[in-house]
């Protein structure tokens, strides 16, 4: 008798770097161009399993995604960390809120303690804005966890010195900022069918994968497939860029949808 697997879907609701592409006032070619696969929202995924939809990050275009994307519902949010390009949407999350009560996030504590600061009015037992958007933390640290029937494997990466949260769900990870990463959490990475990881430009960058570092990741993960995101104009054009990788490497692009 046949059963019918679940497929894990991946979204890409943004694929660029903190400032995004085009970036305000360049007139970098890559900036200018009229490919749309060379306009890049800030990095964030959406990723759906037996009819609930789970987002990494929600950064300052999160609305714009979710209207694109025409994603009716949020389940759950985790984060990779604090930085604005990841975080900045937060109080958009209020349609959500307003469906399913409390939304749940996923968040180490250093990555709390930032948002508590910055959203005082989201946090706040005392006096607490009305219109805020209700969250329920969850703090994630070495150990594996659920949300709903999903199990989620943390990752623990290196963003420059900054410790941030990569995840493994089913045989897809996803891992952007990373500039190191300890053996001991390679391990997490075998046997993966998807690999997502950032690519930032060609030249070296103190906080993030160049090109050539992020190829040498993959080379050495060895995932079916590989997906780079977080990327900003100085890589190249998408075109152009994506003649150069190899045949099991591809170039994300917002919007793109893959089934595992």
């Amino acid at each position: 008798m046949k059963t019918n697997k679940k497929l894990l879907k991946l979204t890409f609701l943004g694929t660029g770097t903190s400032q995004g592409i085009p970036m305000i006032s360049s007139k970098d070619p890559v900036c200018l161009s009229t490919d749309l696969k060379d306009k890049r929202l800030r990095s964030s995924v959406l990723f759906s399993y037996d009819n609930k939809n789970y987002v990494i990050d929600c950064g300052p275009d999160f609305r714009q995604q979710m209207l694109r994307e025409n994603v009716a519902l949020i389940n759950a949010v985790l984060f990779t960390h604090e930085h604005a390009d990841h975080t900045a949407g937060l109080d958009d999350l209020r349609p959500y809120c307003y469906q399913i009560g409390e939304m749940p996030i996923y968040l180490d504590d250093r990555t709390l303690e930032s948002l508590t600061q910055r959203f005082q009015y989201i946090f706040s037992t005392e006096n607490r804005y009305p219109g805020a958007p209700s969250v329920k933390a969850n703090l994630v640290n070495k150990s594996s966890f659920f949300v709903d029937d999903l199990e989620i494997i943390p990752i623990h990466v290196f963003h420059g010195k900054l410790p941030i949260l990569g995840y493994r769900i089913q045989n897809l990870a996803y891992l952007t900022d990373v500039k190191s990463i300890d053996e001991q959490e390679k391990s997490k990475l075998k046997n993966l069918d998807v690999l997502v990881v950032n690519a930032l430009r060609i030249a070296a960058h103190p906080t993030h994968f160049n090109l050539e570092e992020a190829l040498l990741f993959v080379a050495e993960i060895k995932p079916k497939k590989a997906y780079f995101t977080h990327i900003s104009h100085k890589l190249g054009f998408h075109k152009e860029v994506s003649k150069q990788l190899p045949p099991n490497v591809f170039l994300a692009y917002d919007g793109l949808k893959i089934e595992i």
